[in-house]
């Protein structure tokens, strides 16, 4: 049985028991649990180690607690009843130490060729250097975080519209729009009120999400109430141009001074890259089609881990479900091995 902790590098003759496509927390746990039961691994991906994590805003907390979020069995400690984002990175960043994990950073899967027991995993450097990696079988965990919802609306690409926020520093003293009625705006509008912004909250929607946290929804609420941070419910952007939204309300179009926006309207799986590698959907929601017990699509040796299981129900599953995924497919991959 090979080494489940060899950093040696692969040959054509000496392929990978198993190529794991994503490394954040549910591709960790899948080559962890596929490492114990004595499997040669690598994991790849085209950012940093839990790439989605990092890009997550640096003050977030999570609404789990830290037991949930454990992978591989190695306990959590956090002195806080809910964890940080920069403590997730650094328990993670241990786990993946702690393992000996064969991790492949900033690499991009380009292309995916050949059969269950021997695929060729054609990928490229930040630097768009070409490599391969021979593996038996592959995990697809890539997650959703990569992909934003587009609002196909003029203005959209103009630099100061993003989809992601992360500091409220560098917008003190601006107008700044953020779009949608959940989670990630919530957070958003009121970090950056807090921190100097003059904010517009825009949601299509009558009022926010009832799922937005419970600690969260009556704050942005009351300052709404109060008029600290403007807002307008149903209610669409149109057109961003560089000094100004041009948002559709219930009393007609306004055309709002702005600096910044920040689209907080949810993110997709890559659902081309499935389809590149053969795998269907079915129904309106993109399912990928699996097998719920091993986890194996439609393409023999292809198993898929993590949110993507739920097409673009990404709201089903998380971190505490997704991690364990790696059990169920290392039990269906053990047998297997000669």
């Amino acid at each position: 049985m090979n080494d489940p902790t060899a950093q040696s590098s692969p040959n054509r003759q000496d392929p990978f028991d198993l190529l794991v496509v994503g490394a954040g927390p549910t591709g960790l746990a899948c080559a962890i649990e596929a490492q114990k039961a004595g499997l040669r691994v690598v994991l790849i991906d085209k950012g940093c180690l839990c790439n989605s994590l990092f890009h997550y805003p640096a003050h977030m907390t999570f609404f789990t607690t830290s037991e949930l979020l454990e992978i591989g069995g190695i306990p959590f400690p956090s002195p806080n009843a809910k964890p940080t984002r920069n403590e997730a990175l650094e328990y993670y960043r241990q786990v993946a130490a702690y393992y000996k994990l064969d991790v492949r950073q900033y690499h991009r899967v380009e292309q995916v060729t050949g059969v269950s027991e021997a695929f060729t995993v054609h990928t490229a450097d930040r630097f768009g250097r070409p490599g391969t990696l021979e593996a038996r079988k592959l995990v697809v965990a890539t997650g959703y975080y990569d992909l934003p919802n587009w609002m196909g609306i003029p203005g959209e690409s103009l630099s100061k519209v993003h989809h992601y926020y992360n500091d409220p520093h560098p917008f003190y003293g601006l107008d700044v729009a953020v779009i949608g009625g959940k989670n990630s705006a919530a957070i958003a509008a009121l970090e950056l009120w807090r921190h100097g912004a003059r904010v517009t909250l825009i949601h299509r929607d009558a009022e926010l999400h009832r799922h937005v946290k419970y600690w969260i929804k009556p704050d942005l609420e009351n300052r709404i109430k109060n008029g600290e941070i403007k807002a307008y419910f149903q209610s669409q952007v149109v057109e961003i141009t560089p000094d100004t939204v041009a948002v559709q309300t219930p009393d007609g179009l306004q055309h709002l001074a702005n600096d910044f926006v920040f689209a907080m309207t949810g993110y997709h799986p890559d659902f081309a890259f499935l389809e590149r590698l053969g795998v269907h959907f079915h129904g309106p929601d993109k399912l990928p089609v699996c097998d719920p017990d091993t986890l194996e699509s439609n393409v023999p040796g292809i198993y898929l881990a993590g949110v993507i299981v739920a097409g673009s129900r990404t709201n089903e599953i998380f971190i505490e479900n997704g991690r364990f995924h790696g059990h169920q497919i290392a039990a269906d991959l053990v047998p297997a091995q000669p």
